[in-house]
């Protein structure tokens, strides 16, 4: 069986974090997630089980929740730009994260799975980005000035914040053969240009 696990396990780590990199889990969800990771490694050692540990960085689609930061952005842009919605309430703009596209993160996964014996992997695109990168992007895809548009909420900054996180995934690519493919500013259009169909969709919906 295959464990997917997270890259917010790494936490306060110094970057780039790699399969060598301890964990600091800042979060429950990091730490149930660093429990996961080594009870893969307890099965796979205690009875040869194919059990991998893939530790994915930040990968997004369209399909991304709505609560995410990533799609509750660009479902907000789209929605501002068809007059919608006016405000976009955001907690820390200077986290850093590694984004990447699901999809190719899939593949990995896949790769994974068709290797001769089980091991553990971090999958990640090498690149960091803030969210207020991520903000100016997905903003200036659609001709609009974020600043107008954005306003800080303190109920949305965590209580124990990771400030950066950034994969290398040297190891899939040398044997995987894997690499991201699709980049930064690809993502976040894509992933606006979904949102601003669906919310025309919606809306012509509503008009007949």
């Amino acid at each position: 069986f295959y464990q997917a696990s997270s890259s917010e396990m790494f936490g306060n780590s110094p970057g780039p974090q790699n399969e060598q990199t301890p964990f600091e889990p800042r979060s429950p969800y990091a730490a149930a997630k660093a429990y996961a990771y080594w009870m893969t490694i307890n099965y796979r050692e205690a009875y040869e089980l194919f059990a991998c540990n893939g530790i994915l960085f930040n990968h997004e689609s369209p399909r991304r929740g709505e609560t995410f930061v990533t799609r509750k952005i660009t479902k907000a842009v789209a929605r501002i730009k068809l007059g919608k919605q006016d405000k976009l309430f955001l907690g820390n703009l200077d986290a850093k994260r590694d984004w990447g596209y699901a999809a190719d993160y899939m593949e990995a996964i896949w790769l994974i799975l068709q290797q001769e014996k089980p091991d553990d992997y971090v999958i990640a695109t090498g690149e960091t980005h803030s969210v207020r990168e991520f903000l100016i992007e997905a903003f200036e895809h659609v001709g609009l000035d974020w600043k107008k548009h954005v306003e800080i909420d303190p109920r949305y900054y965590r209580p124990t914040e990771v400030d950066l996180l950034v994969g290398d995934p040297s190891k899939a690519k040398k044997k995987l053969g894997w690499q991201a493919k699709v980049k930064f500013q690809e993502l976040v259009r894509m992933m606006v240009n979904a949102d601003l169909q669906l919310e025309s969709i919606q809306a012509s919906d509503r008009a007949v």
